[in-house]
């Protein structure tokens, strides 16, 4: 879909829109302008107020003008029009910081925009003269560099015509057809192009299907990109299928900040990533804004239309299959697909912040409009971790708990400004002042990173209960590392404000496996009553609980990869997302266990892996349950004397190992019996150090009897999985044998793991 300007000028009856036959219409969407200038363009509330607009986001600096041509048919006196607001009217804030002028050829307008109205609407600007027929040049000034906003303009020479209204309206005076286009059918359309609309991408594709990825921004990545900056957490490549997470590592975020440094986000690694795809169609710019069902199959999708975020065109995209990436669940909404939301007591949107240190540093207006701040209010925005200043305000500047999570976003995503640009404000002229004399307000995110609002349902709701009380599902599949982490508003910085409060605190619950992590199962990866539709991400099949666990990013991609494998079942079994449950569980088993490089070419080819791909790393440590033979894991391990767990030292098997001291006169009992007499290679694992004992006195105990022999505990072994050799010996079925380490006679300290057996042909 590629972008192009559309700016049209129609004399043309709209009704009560644009006036009578011979007048002269010029409509123009702000988003359009050939040049934004240092306008930004805001897609994320055009469910609230109908369209994407331009922001003037300059931190409290007028930015520069965004500027356009336009052409009049007719000379004249034309009335001016601006669809806009006053943002910080909704609550009688003085000050009205959103102003904006439009220029004509070099000439200022003399009505400022954006002083008026709490919400949006058509602000009348006075009326100009057209001379002659032909190309002029609009501007938009910004007067102010705290996000103003421009919609859209209307010029017209009827003295009683009326700016349109609705998106028909608009489409007609921007010559745009009365029915859109529609595409080729792809096999999966990707809606949202945040970490888990890349998983899926990237993953169907490479399973050799036709792929298309809409993403609403300029940039994919979502929380995780330049404009939002969280840094990308969750643990990958672990669990019961530990190739999952190979693709979400190559596209992955390392920063060491969040908020950090832009470019430590990657947004153009993932482009690129995604257009070496060659099965992946990418449109950027574009926002889904309906969908239509199969006129015979109402219960399944048939295509997403498609808005055009810079031209307004839309297009409607056909599908076999649609996964849902938005977070909000918005293509689950408009398809009747069944959810739950939290429309109180959920969780907020973070706009995080940084400010810097800067000789000369720019004079900081008053702001009469923000919130009144004292240095009490919030928490400091200066810190240090060892030898590096940070200067931010992290995750915890978030608000919006008990405000309705999709209707009322915008005014969220304000107040959330209001508290940045207040505490900025307390710091350059509070009782501190001197101390931030060189600060300077570097970047504060527009794009809010929103955290809860719709949850599609699937055929399993998972929730808390199910983690913490570690229910097996026979679909459990993505890992889920991250404790559970709810947010609430801080007691302490809510009293000033009850109502609004901007500051949280996280309230992490136990019982999530951090290291091998939960598997959520498949069954809340796709819709219970739309039959096409997978949904990956923070809108999955979840309670308000779990989702306090299964919304981090990396997580969230690991969704991707699994909904990209099972889309590839549904396409060449001709099933839908439950029957691959219902009747091809094994083979999506199957695909899970492969690597995320793997490709094939075409439906029917061989899934291929490329030369170099790294085999499967074992990671930090691992599962007992995971490892062939007889296994015995320290925590099995008969224990006398004073005995340490440890993790530092990987990798490692199960929770942790064991190290006791010389002094400690400490032993550990390995206990077992084989299946079927034989001979067994008997394995310990520890992993080498210069403090561990290069004498450790073990005991084997077999069909044989006793055998005492001295390990080298320093010494590497060249397995990767850490375990050593320590012999082979006969044991009898039934008959008790063990492995017994003992701190007795070491010179340094003794490190027990696991011992494993494995029978010898």
């Amino acid at each position: 879909m590629k972008t192009h300007l559309r700016i049209l000028t129609i004399a043309m009856l709209l009704g009560a829109a644009a006036g009578p036959a011979d007048a002269a219409n010029v409509f123009v969407e702000a988003e359009s302008f050939a040049s934004s200038g240092g306008w930004t363009l805001d897609t994320q509330f055009i469910e609230i107020m109908g369209s994407p607009y331009l922001l003037a986001h300059g931190m409290g600096r007028p930015v520069k003008d965004a500027e356009t041509k336009v052409a009049f048919t007719e000379a004249g006196t034309y009335r001016v029009f601006a669809r806009t607001k006053d943002w910080v009217a909704h609550w009688k804030a003085p000050g009205a910081p959103g102003k904006f002028q439009v220029v004509l050829d070099g000439k200022t307008l003399p009505h400022t925009f954006g002083t008026t109205g709490a919400e949006w609407f058509w602000e009348s600007g006075g009326s100009i003269e057209i001379g002659g027929p032909g190309s002029h040049t609009i501007a938009l000034r910004d007067l102010t560099g705290f996000d103003g906003r421009c919609d859209a303009l209307f010029f017209t020479n009827d003295k009683t015509g009326k700016p349109p209204e609705t998106r028909a309206q608009r489409k007609s005076l921007l010559g745009l057809p009365t029915v859109a286009p529609e595409t080729e059918e792809f096999d999966l359309v990707v809606c949202g192009g945040g970490y888990s609309g890349l998983g899926s991408a990237i993953s169907a594709a490479r399973q050799g299907l036709k792929v298309a990825l809409i993403q609403n921004r300029p940039v994919l990545g979502g929380n995780g990109s330049s404009e939002i900056q969280v840094w990308a957490q969750g643990g990958t490549r672990r669990g019961l299928y530990p190739r999952l997470g190979e693709i979400v590592d190559e596209f992955s975020d390392r920063a060491i900040n969040s908020p950090g440094l832009a470019e430590e986000f990657g947004d153009a690694k993932k482009e690129a990533l995604v257009r070496a795809e060659k099965n992946i169609s990418l449109f950027l710019n574009s926002h889904v804004i309906g969908a239509d069902m199969h006129a015979e199959d109402r219960s399944k999708i048939q295509s997403v239309l498609v808005l055009d975020t810079r031209t307004g065109a839309e297009t409607r995209f056909r599908g076999k299959l649609f996964v849902d990436c938005t977070g909000h669940g918005s293509i689950g909404a408009l398809a009747g697909a069944k959810f739950s939301m939290e429309e109180e007591g959920h969780m907020g949107m973070s706009n995080m912040w940084k400010w810097d240190e800067t000789d000369g540093a720019p004079e900081w207006p008053t702001t009469p409009w923000a919130l009144a701040l004292d240095w009490g209010d919030f928490p400091a925005t200066k810190k240090a971790e060892g030898s590096v200043v940070f200067h931010k305000g992290e995750w915890f500047w978030e608000g919006g708990f008990n405000k309705h999570p999709l209707t009322e976003l915008e005014h969220v995503r304000d107040w959330n400004l209001r508290a940045v640009f207040g505490a900025f404000s307390a710091m350059k002229a509070g009782p501190k002042k001197e101390q931030f004399a060189k600060a300077n307000l570097a970047w504060v995110a527009a794009i809010g990173g929103t955290r809860e609002s719709r949850l599609l349902t699937g055929d399993v709701i998972l929730n808390r209960a199910d983690i913490t009380n570690r229910t097996a599902f026979p679909d459990g599949c993505v890992p889920t590392t991250w404790d559970i982490d709810l947010h609430y508003p801080k007691e302490q910085y809510a009293a000033k404000f009850p109502d609004g409060p901007f500051i949280s605190r996280a309230e992490f619950g136990a019982g999530v496996d951090r290291r091998n992590g939960y598997p959520i199962p498949y069954r809340s990866f796709y819709s219970t009553n739309v039959g096409n539709l997978f949904m990956a991400g923070r809108c999955i099949s979840v309670d308000h609980g779990a989702l306090g666990t299964i919304r981090v990013m990396r997580t969230c991609g690991m969704m991707g990869e699994v909904v990209g494998k099972a889309a590839y079942i549904c396409v060449k079994e001709n099933t839908s997302p439950r029957g691959v449950y219902d009747k091809h569980l094994e083979l999506l088993k199957e695909l899970m266990h492969q690597p995320g490089a793997a490709r094939r070419e075409g439906l029917d080819g061989p899934l291929a892996v490329p030369p170099g791909t790294a085999p499967l790393p074992l990671g930090e440590f691992r599962n007992a349950t995971e490892i062939e033979g007889v296994v015995i894991d320290d925590e099995q391990a008969k224990l006398t004397g004073k005995w340490t767990p440890g993790e530092n030292l990987k990798p490692f098997i199960g929770r942790h190992y064991l190290y006791a001291g010389p002094a400690e006169n400490a032993s550990a009992r390995f206990e077992f019996t084989v299946p079927k007499s034989g001979r067994y290679e008997v394995r310990v694992a520890w992993m080498p150090h210069a403090n561990r004992s290069s004498q450790t006195p073990c005991v084997i105990e077999s069909a044989a009897g006793l055998k005492t022999i001295s390990l080298n505990q320093r010494e590497k072994t060249n397995r990767p999985d850490g375990f050593h050799s320590i012999g082979i010996y006969e044991f009898a079925a039934g008959q008790p044998g063990s492995v017994t380490l003992s701190t007795k006679g070491a010179n340094g300290n003794v490190h027990i793991d696991c011992v494993q057996l494995v029978a010898v042909p």
